[in-house]
């Protein structure tokens, strides 16, 4: 990467699908820097591609071509091509330095909201080393739940939650190993407008305070207003760069 402040660099990404012996393109060759710190926000119609780049940069889908470059801490992938990493890398990079915030929550629900928020550091780590470490990482899952403002909930299914809280565990969750970039797919997509502002408040906060990087897919013109920068995406490609 040519910038110090560039955290992840996507290059020519393509993603081509086959559908009845036809072939359809999705994305068309895009660019995209993703600076350290900032909160960036994808907008655009249903069907140009958001999500599929989204789940890209996650390491959730691989493009058809293109690369993808990431400022990691770890020196064996920094100057690593992520699309041409094995599974089991790229799901360690996928665990330990990225979050993910979805439309729908994705919480389990026969869990708790606590073991919920625990999740990725069960993941991360070994059975030896999560039980030699259960009590830090539980101090971290509260102190996240306080953060997020839903300390009184972490001992119920988040089927006991509202919309709003189950937001706000699934943010809790996205932020437990302390990633580096947290991607959210329609945070407020599923959420009334007072509960989603609610949200658009945390995500600014938690940037502010914390210094995490978010990247947004978003229909919703209020969020994508408070990022730093708004990138439109129209058929498959980017149209418009605004701060």
């Amino acid at each position: 990467m040519n910038s110090e402040n560039v955290i992840y660099s996507a290059k020519k990404i393509h993603k081509q699908y086959r559908m009845n012996r036809v072939t359809i393109s999705v994305l068309k060759g895009l660019d995209l820097d993703i600076r350290r710190g900032e909160i960036l926000s994808i907008v655009g119609h249903s069907g140009v591609g958001k999500s599929t780049l989204l789940n890209i940069l996650g390491l959730l889908d691989a493009p058809t071509t293109g690369t993808l470059h990431y400022s990691s801490q770890d020196d064996s992938i920094r100057e690593a091509d992520l699309t041409g990493l094995d599974m089991v890398t790229r799901a360690r990079i996928r665990n330990r330095d990225f979050g993910f915030v979805f439309q729908f929550y994705h919480l389990l629900p026969d869990l708790s909201v606590m073991e919920n928020v625990l999740l990725p550091a069960m993941i991360l780590h070994s059975r030896t080393q999560y039980k030699a470490g259960e009590r830090e990482f539980r101090r971290r899952a509260e102190e996240l739940l306080e953060r997020v403002g839903i300390p009184a909930r972490r001992d119920f299914p988040p089927t006991q939650l509202s919309g709003g809280e189950r937001q706000r565990a699934a943010i809790a969750r996205a932020l437990m190993n302390s990633p580096q970039v947290v991607f959210c797919d329609e945070p407020t997509g599923n959420l009334d407008t007072v509960t989603g502002e609610k949200i658009h408040e945390l995500i600014l906060d938690l940037n502010r305070t914390l210094g995490v990087t978010f990247v947004m897919v978003t229909h919703d013109e209020g969020l994508a207003s408070l990022a730093h920068r708004k990138l439109t995406m129209r058929d498959g490609i980017f149209v418009s760069d605004g701060n």
